[in-house]
């Protein structure tokens, strides 16, 4: 019963959202990928908030009901039939009586199986697309027979931009670059290799005295170089989609100074490489939203590059969807972790690969410690036990794995959880 009803929910308020975008007439900006695609939305967001009405996707509205939320406006109702029934009511408002929208929206789109983003793609018809990349082994790659299979159901988005749209594309990524082929007209490319039209140049982490604050780099772009800042998250992935919001920005006819500045409010989302205080005077770097293998690579380089005075710790949960991938992919992990950690902690059956592939490359057996599924909890209030003062400690995993909870043991000011840490509503505290 509860299939049918959410199903027809579903049916109502696409077709509110179908009705609601021919009535409005906004201008759409969608952004899709394996990885980066709500802080990449989040960017974009900020860059344009300061110049003009937009809105964007509420945390991680990306799924078949997600989108039309977003374009009504609407909030997630869980399962509280009373939310479900405002929302379509304010959906109905919307159509007979005209109201103030947004000029653009900024909206993320996600694909769990074959034919999600195609289908919504046919409807949403984007003024600028955005592929954020298809990693060797993205998350969901579990239902589709291969990272290609996947990177084709991506690339639909680009298909039906409307005529004269965009599709700006993560240019360090071999499989949306091939996207360019077909759209040389209306693409943009941007990332860290020479070819790309927007370029990343002296990356690096900001500190202040000994505390990191965030990235710093130069924008190149048309023979013009703009220094770029964004505070409180650290990594490439920050970099990529601050660069992303730097092409749409042109291409919405936001001026590139202005999109900079924009992005030095940039708050980061919860959860996504966010740099956080930790007790005993150490600093913690919370990656807990998701995981998939090239996101905890580039943790884990995010790990490797950082200054510590004491020991860098790496606490990591484990990688879901992952399909036939998923052995090999955790010991990737684990043989990165033996190269750039003093200390490794695994949470989950999978995640013992990730052990084994640390001890395999050498890092000493009592370094290492593993816990079960469900005790990402427990490992947090161990780790507390034997943190140091100059320590740095990366937390991450899939979102099932729940390893904000051992964040929330360690973080310095665990009052303000529900502020910075991910998944504090209260249908997640009670699963």
């Amino acid at each position: 019963m509860y299939d049918v009803l959410k199903k027809a929910v579903i049916a109502v308020l696409t077709w509110e959202a179908r009705a609601v975008l021919m009535r409005y007439k906004p201008r759409i900006i969608a952004i899709t990928g394996s990885v980066g695609k709500t802080s990449t939305k989040d960017a974009i967001f900020a860059a344009l908030s300061d110049e003009i009405y937009v809105r964007k996707s509420d945390k991680s509205f990306n799924s078949e009901i997600g989108v039309p939320l977003t374009i009504l406006g609407c909030e997630n109702g869980w399962r509280d039939p009373a939310v479900w029934v405002r929302n379509i009511c304010y959906g109905l408002s919307l159509i007979l009586w005209k109201r103030s929208f947004p000029q653009w929206l900024v909206i993320e789109v996600g694909a769990d199986r074959p034919g999600d983003i195609r289908t919504t793609a046919r409807w949403l018809r984007p003024d600028i697309a955005v592929l954020t990349g298809v990693s060797d082994v993205p998350v969901h790659v579990e239902f589709f027979d291969s990272p290609e299979a996947l990177a084709r159901e991506k690339r639909a988005l680009a298909e039906h931009i409307r005529p004269g749209g965009k599709i700006i594309l993560n240019g360090d990524d071999a499989r949306t670059r091939a996207v360019q082929t077909d759209f040389r007209g209306a693409s943009l490319m941007y990332g860290f290799e020479p070819h790309n039209d927007f370029l990343a140049r002296d990356a690096d982490m900001s500190y202040e005295g000994e505390l990191v604050t965030g990235m710093r780099f130069r924008l190149e772009r048309a023979g013009a170089s703009i220094p770029v800042a964004v505070r409180g998250a650290i990594g490439r992935p920050r970099v990529y989609a601050a660069l992303a919001a730097l092409a749409v920005a042109e291409a919405v006819g936001v001026d590139l100074v202005a999109a900079a500045r924009g992005l030095a409010h940039w708050s980061p989302p919860p959860g996504r490489l966010r740099v956080l205080k930790g007790l005993k005077d150490t600093l913690i770097i919370d990656d807990t939203y998701n995981s998939s293998p090239v996101a905890a690579l580039a943790a884990l380089d995010a790990l490797a590059h950082i200054r510590a005075k004491g020991r860098k710790i790496a606490l990591l949960g484990d990688m879901l969807e992952l399909g036939k991938f998923s052995a090999e992919a955790h010991r990737k992990i684990g043989a990165r972790a033996a190269e750039v950690a003093d200390m490794l902690m695994t949470v989950g059956f999978r995640a013992r690969a990730t052990a084994e592939a640390a001890l395999d490359a050498g890092m000493k057996e009592k370094k290492i410690r593993t816990y079960e599924m469900n005790e990402s909890q427990r490992a947090g209030k161990e780790l507390e036990l034997d943190m140091k003062a100059g320590d740095v400690i990366l937390i991450k995993g899939s979102q099932s794995m729940r390893m904000e909870r051992a964040v929330k043991e360690i973080m310095a000011e665990p009052l303000r959880a529900e502020e910075l840490l991910v998944r504090q509503d209260e249908e997640w505290k009670n699963r």
